[in-house]
């Protein structure tokens, strides 16, 4: 490796390129892993505009021996995407479709280009990439080059390398050429026709012995007989021997008349034995689902996310599309034929539509839910896509799985059946040090197996560190030789990805995991779900990179910074591995670091990675719990005492009527709000919040007063029961209505509205039709004597003592309602988020908030409930008929609730809902600080403004959190209402 420093290599690049050059202890962080197990801290990352700046770039990691590392989105599971030296981010800038031509079928493509938006492009012409990877919406066709990746539709259209045409490559010497195929196609590489007519029987008997053979370098496309295809070969070669600037790849016709054909078996292996006779129909794609994998998507997202499907431990899922001169009857007389075909009974034959659509959903969501496994635990890659040919499947699945059991290793597998590649991760016991031998004695096992069945140790992902050791139980020497005899070739020195495929470095050579040091508790966040461990806590994150990808048209909010600003600072992955490097304590040190405070300041604390991340990752709560740490004992920026604190300012202001409306008429004057946002550390462009001249607690008071109230209605209850077993998310507990000592028979049901600090003080009017409309559904409304606060802008901010000070005493406010099983009812839906979810893991010693986590409710919750909990089927809310919705539910509603309840209740009242899917951008206090206020309008762009814009006069602006509410009046002069108050005609 080269001597020059890190700052030499970085000030010489900063010299050669326009594209960001960066070499902070932040970025390498960023930068130091992919989707796989291991960690390579790079020395300097590199942002090229174009293809000049990385010729530049790659000119000065030749001239000063860095190595260099190619990288599209990162979502390498096998450690491709990592490297020591110079890594070449090409997502960033080098993400270009250049053109597209439809009658050539063919698109000319940057590297850096994500597949789904090429998807996007060439759609209306009728057209596609063959190739879908799960990962298709945020990985890049660079990648996906360099892996050779494959997904579902393989099965029709063949691996990346089957439609690649043409490649624009730079070896390491500097020589750039443009692969291609045909008589002097090899020329551009001397020594390589020689070399390869000296081994033509090697690579003849060796290589290319089946479609997803793609472990070490695919020579078998340099023979005369497959057309001596340079870019084919290259293709797969994980940037050891070129870095491709762009590329020409084929499109192919999109398939029409899809119908999917679910077969259910007794198990994964004899799901796996009926694959032959199956592609004997020409499918489309045919996948094969554990049951266990189902059972997984179901517990996360729900029953509703499972369609029905035929009884089985093990499914396929075969899709067959028209074939020329076919119409819709044809293609589904021929997939009834498959299911005939299909040696079971248990079948269902699905024409395209919801239905079908919801089946290809549960294998979309299984590769993501894959990496914990049934138990919850982490479940890693390393051994994730191995293949063997179809025929073998089954057999050879019945001995991995007996392998697994031998040495109690657990995972759910699922994959490209009609390929024969299967992917599983595995709970590997790599959390300490003492688990690497264990793994590596597994993982050899497996590669001994594989090879036993003829099969590739990787079918679409690449080797790269996970298992270019392992190549030689797979390749004879001599093969192992000629790919040597290839690197040299191309990259004499060993500069590009050093590591891979030749002179690989050892399988357990720079783990991340077992690295990271035990993190507990420091009076904080608990992370019950982590045995009590940030480092566990913050490892969820695997690297998948979803939080990468605009997740909005499948109603996802994850990642709201990171679509604004594209920068993997500012994107969930990116700040869990500063977090991650944190615990290994090497590279950053302290909670106070820099490096940590920048890569979570664009962070909007929306929670929605909690619920869209396939593992859970929750960056808002670990976000409070650094700067709790990184806080402690330290003086804080203003804003934290200010909007930190809000609810107290704004309960001293709201105190005194006379002062909430002076204090209102004094910051109406511009010159003087503007100074006051300045010295509270917020943006003077926003405007300063409208203090509640009567608060909710007075109204309730005034109410009351003129309403005969009997004991229950003002009392609060003295006793508490024993607390209950938590209800599974998004499930309601009908029975509580029934232990609040209202029978079914009850003519009044009882609800305790709870008026969050927001409500009290700032906003009452939702609060105030909620009244109203849980006394029009028959509910006798309770209000405690005594406000209660959540702390949520203390937790935002990380003030988790103060936080803890009012959940405890929120707790003696709020929880005897529920422990006599009264539902308490949420108006904030941030707020109740932080009963929800928050409180039990802030407070686990107190059981008083497991209990008030699992009797709260929103108000659509509810209303929607069964009886006797719900107000029952003869409660109708007030008609909405003809009535259009924009509906911007906020973050922690979709996060930690869901919002399905209150799409039910609209869809019950008529009303015509356009959902917005994504951050409204102010969250919380976030868009009002200083240094976030284009961030904060980037983000309101994503969907909210756009919606609100494209709306008419008469067209409804829902919004129950106060902050959505905020942000639209502040930027477009909307005004937005609460459910409650659309439901009782305040609109």
């Amino acid at each position: 490796m080269s001597t020059v420093t890190s700052s030499d290599i970085a000030a010489a690049l900063r010299t050669a390129v326009a594209g960001e050059v960066d070499d902070s202890d932040r970025r390498r962080a960023e930068y130091s892993t992919d989707a796989s197990n291991y960690r390579v801290v790079p020395r300097v990352v590199v942002a090229p505009r174009g293809v000049d700046d990385a010729l530049a770039a790659l000119d000065v990691a030749r001239r000063l021996e860095v190595p260099v590392t190619a990288r599209g989105a990162g979502t390498s599971v096998a450690g491709n995407a990592v490297g020591p030296g110079m890594v070449l981010d090409f997502s960033r800038h080098m993400n270009k479709i250049v053109s597209l031509d439809p009658e050539a079928r063919t698109a000319v493509v940057q590297p850096g280009v994500v597949m789904s938006d090429l998807q996007v492009v060439a759609r209306p012409h009728g057209l596609r990439f063959g190739p879908d990877p799960s990962t298709q919406n945020r990985a890049t066709l660079g990648g996906m080059i360099g892996n050779n990746a494959c997904g579902p539709h393989a099965v029709a259209y063949g691996r990346t390398a089957d439609n690649v045409r043409s490649l624009d490559v730079v070896d390491a010497s500097g020589r750039r050429f443009t692969a291609g195929a045909g008589d002097g196609a090899l020329d551009a590489v001397p020594g390589l026709e020689k070399l390869v007519s000296a081994n033509l029987a090697t690579i003849r008997t060796a290589l290319g012995r089946f479609k997803r053979q793609v472990s070490g370098y695919s020579l078998e496309h340099l023979l005369p007989e497959h057309g001596t295809d340079l870019a084919k070969f290259l293709v797969g070669s994980e940037g050891t021997l070129v870095t491709v600037l762009g590329a020409t790849v084929d499109l192919v016709p999109m398939p029409t008349a899809p119908v999917v054909v679910a077969l259910g078996y007794p198990d994964m292996p004899t799901a796996a034995d009926a694959v032959p006779a199956l592609l004997e129909f020409n499918p489309l794609a045919v996948e094969g689902i554990d049951a266990r994998l189902v059972d997984v998507v179901r517990r996360h997202r729900g029953p509703a996310a499972v369609p029905e499907l035929p009884p089985g431990g093990g499914w396929l899922l075969v899709e067959v599309g028209a074939q020329p001169g076919e119409g819709a009857e044809e293609v589904l007389a021929r997939a009834r034929a498959l299911a005939a075909a299909g040696g079971t009974d248990a079948a269902a034959v699905v024409p395209a539509g919801e239905q079908a659509d919801a089946l290809w959903r549960i294998r979309a969501d299984g590769a993501g839910l894959g990496g914990r496994t049934p138990a919850g635990d982490p479940a890693w890659p390393g051994w994730e896509d191995a293949a063997v040919p179809p025929e073998r499947l089954g057999d050879y699945l019945r001995d991995y799985t007996a392998l697994m059991a031998d040495r109690g290793v657990d995972g759910l597998l699922y994959g490209h059946f009609g390929d024969g590649c299967v992917h599983v991760r595995l709970d590997l016991p790599l959390e300490t040090p003492a688990g690497i031998g264990p793994s590596r004695e597994f993982l050899e096992a497996s590669a001994d197996l594989v090879a036993r069945y003829g099969g590739s140790l990787s079918g679409e992902h690449g080797d790269g560190r996970a298992r270019s050791e392992l190549l030689g139980r797979m390749y004879a020497p001599e093969v192992l030789d000629l790919f040597g005899k290839v690197k040299t070739l191309f990259d004499p020195s060993g500069q590009l990805n050093p590591g891979v495929l030749v002179d690989p470095a050892p399988l357990d050579a720079d783990l991340r995991r077992p690295y990271a040091r035990p993190t507990p508790p420091a009076k904080g966040f608990a992370f019950l779900e982590d045995g009590g461990d940030f480092a566990t806590a913050v490892h969820r994150c695997t690297g998948v990179g979803k939080c990468r990808a605009d997740n909005s048209a499948a109603g996802g909010f994850m990642c709201p910074s990171y679509q604004a600003t594209k920068d993997e600072k500012d994107v969930t992955r990116g700040r869990a591995r500063v977090l991650q490097e944190l615990t290994n304590g090497s590279l950053i040190t302290s909670w106070d670091s820099p490096a940590v405070r920048d890569s979570l300041d664009l962070c909007l604390s929306c929670k929605a990675c909690s619920a869209d991340c396939p593992t859970g990752v929750d960056m808002a709560r670990y976000k409070s719990e650094a700067l709790h740490r990184g806080y402690a004992g330290k003086v804080r920026p203003v804003n934290h005492y200010l909007l930190g604190q809000l609810p107290r300012w704004t309960g001293l202001v709201t105190k005194v009527p006379a002062l909430a409306r002076l204090s209102n008429r004094a910051l109406g004057f511009r010159p003087l709000a503007r100074l006051v946002l300045r010295a509270g550390g917020m943006d003077p462009r926003r405007q300063m919040v409208t203090f509640a001249e009567e608060r909710f607690s007075a109204w309730w008071r005034k109410r009351e007063n003129g309403v005969p109230a009997g004991p229950e209605r003002r009392a609060r209850p003295d006793t508490v029961s024993a607390p209950r077993a938590p209800r599974a998310p998004g499930a309601v507990d009908a029975s509580s209505s029934a232990r609040a000592g209202a029978s079914p028979g009850d003519a009044q049901r009882r609800a305790v509205l709870w008026a969050d600090s927001f409500s009290e003080t700032l906003d009452g009017d939702g609060a105030r039709a909620a009244v109203t409309l849980l006394e029009q559904a028959g509910y006798t409304v309770i209000v405690p004597d005594e406000n209660a606060c959540c702390g949520l802008t203390w937790i935002s901010t990380g003030q988790l003592d103060g936080a803890k000070k009012r959940l405890t005493h929120l707790l003696g406010v709020l929880a005897p309602y529920a422990a006599n099983g009264i539902p308490v009812v949420g108006v904030e839906p941030s707020c109740t988020a932080v009963l929800r979810s928050d409180l039990p893991d802030l407070l686990p010693e107190d059981p008083r908030a497991r209990m008030l986590a699992d009797d709260t409710y929103t108000l659509a919750e509810l209303l929607t409930a069964p009886a006797p909990l719900g107000p029952g089927p003869d409660w109708v809310p007030a008609s909405l008929d003809g009535l259009e919705v924009v509906a911007q539910p906020h973050c922690h509603h979709h996060s930690v609730m869901g919002w399905e309840a209150d799409a039910a209740l609209l869809a019950r009242a008529g009303a015509t809902v356009t959902r917005l899917a994504g951050c409204c951008g102010l969250a919380g206090n976030f868009g009002m600080e200083a240094g976030h206020y284009e961030t904060s309008v980037a983000v309101a762009e994503n969907a909210l403004l756009p919606a609100l814009r494209a709306a008419g006069p008469d067209t409804v602006y829902l919004a129950d959190g106060f902050s959505c509410r905020t942000q639209a009046d502040q930027l477009v002069g909307r005004h937005g209402v609460h459910l409650a108050q659309l439901l009782t005609g305040q609109r």
